[in-house]
Order: structure tokens, then C-alpha cells, then sequence
């Protein structure tokens, strides 16, 4: 229970952090302080709910880790709909915050959902969105699973984790918005539906499948320390 409460508080943090930092200040902070909101929001979680969970916040890092045999599958269900949980809770916090506001409109602002093609940022096609999501998910989770790996400086990973995806946001805002995490997609979809539930499958698919090859890599030793 205290695993499950630790993941739901933590990706909740990181939706209402990142997401919100685009929905509420993006005008003012840009593309590069959203890009950081993200990356500190993984920070401040590895660091405050790290030793309860591990701090995963995201279905992709929870599949990595059971491939490279991090942790039981009995666990991993359970990591998922926490995950999920806080993503949902952490989108209806931010919601009612963005809806305070004189003009927002959902429909027209958004709530930091992903996607891809026209009218979506930078208008990427579905295959540039899937090979971006499946490649930064890949990376993200190998620095993961190597940042916590036996035999590495563990008191820098929440650092190193926030920083990769805080450069991760950096190459890719404009292509899908970045996801490389189900869960923080699924939040903001779930409010902001249409479109943005059309192209959850996409941000669903195409994180896990970089994620498990991240974790097979690391449990056949190609990407972890001997």
C-alpha cells in the first residue's frame, strides 16, 4: 500500500508539474521551462518517494524494470494503476486550476495532452511520433535502469534521471509534446477526450515497446555494468 500511495503521489507531481507548466505558464517560460518542469519534477520525486517505490511514475520504467528483472510481476499491475491513478489525478488538479482562469477553454488550451499531425505543434506524421516516443523511451528507461543498477553512484540518479528527461523534452516538444510515459498521456487525455484520446494509442504502444527493449537489454547484460 505504501508503494502504491508513493507511485500515485508521484505521478501526479510530475503530470501536475509538467503539464502545468506548459498549460499555466508556457507563454511566459517557454519551451525550454517546460522542458525543466518535467525534469524537476522526476528530481523532486526520485529524491521524496524514491525509497518507497523506486519513484517509477510511469508504465514504461515498471515493464523495463520486470523485463530486466528490477522487480516481481505480483508488483507490477499494481505500479500500473497507480501510475494511472495519479496521472488522473494530477490532470483533475490542474484542470480545475486552468479552469479559474478568464478564457481558458479546454478544447482551445488544452491540458498538456500529447499527439502528433496537423494541427498538433510542430506537425509530425505518425511515423515520426511513434519512432520518437519508442527511441527517448528506450534511452529514458536504460538510464534508468543503469542510474540504479548495482555499483553505480545511486545518490546522483535522481539527478541524471531528471536531466535525460528534461534533454528528452528538449529534442522533441514539437514532434508529439513528449510522453515517453502511458500515464502522463492518459491524464490529460481522459479530461481533454476527442483527439487526444484518438491518439493515445500511440503513446501507449509506442513507450512500452521502448521500454521492454530497454529492459530485456539490461537483464541480457548488453546495457548494465558487469
Amino acid at each position: 500500500m505504501k508503494q502504491f500511495i508513493a507511485e500515485v503521489i508521484g505521478t501526479a507531481i510530475l503530470v501536475l508539474f509538467g503539464c502545468g507548466a506548459a498549460v499555466l505558464m508556457g507563454a511566459e517560460i517557454g519551451m525550454t521551462g517546460i522542458s525543466l518542469a518535467f525534469g524537476l519534477a522526476i528530481v523532486a520525486a526520485a529524491y521524496g518517494i524514491g525509497p518507497i517505490s523506486g519513484a517509477h511514475l510511469n508504465p514504461a520504467v515498471s515493464l523495463g524494470a520486470y523485463l530486466a528483472g528490477r522487480m516481481p510481476a505480483s508488483a507490477l499491475a499494481s505500479y500500473v494503476v497507480a501510475q494511472l491513478v495519479g496521472a488522473v489525478i494530477g490532470a483533475g488538479v490542474l484542470y480545475m486550476i486552468a479552469s479559474g482562469k478568464a478564457g481558458y477553454d479546454i478544447g482551445v488550451n488544452g491540458l498538456g495532452q500529447n499527439g502528433y499531425g496537423a494541427g498538433y505543434l510542430g506537425e509530425y506524421s505518425l511515423t515520426s511520433a511513434l519512432l520518437f516516443e519508442g527511441v527517448m523511451t528506450f534511452l529514458f528507461v536504460t538510464v534508468i535502469l543503469g542510474a540504479t543498477q548495482d555499483g553505480a553512484p545511486t545518490a546522483m540518479a535522481g539527478l541524471a534521471i531528471g536531466l535525460t528527461l528534461a534533454a528528452i523534452h528538449l529534442v522533441g516538444i514539437t514532434v508529439t509534446g513528449v510522453s515517453v510515459n502511458p500515464a502522463r498521456s492518459f491524464g490529460p487525455a481522459l479530461f481533454v477526450g476527442g483527439q487526444a484520446m484518438a491518439d493515445l494509442w500511440v503513446f501507449i504502444a509506442a513507450p512500452l515497446a521502448g521500454g521492454a527493449l530497454a529492459g530485456i537489454l539490461h537483464r541480457t547484460g548488453v546495457t548494465r555494468a558487469a
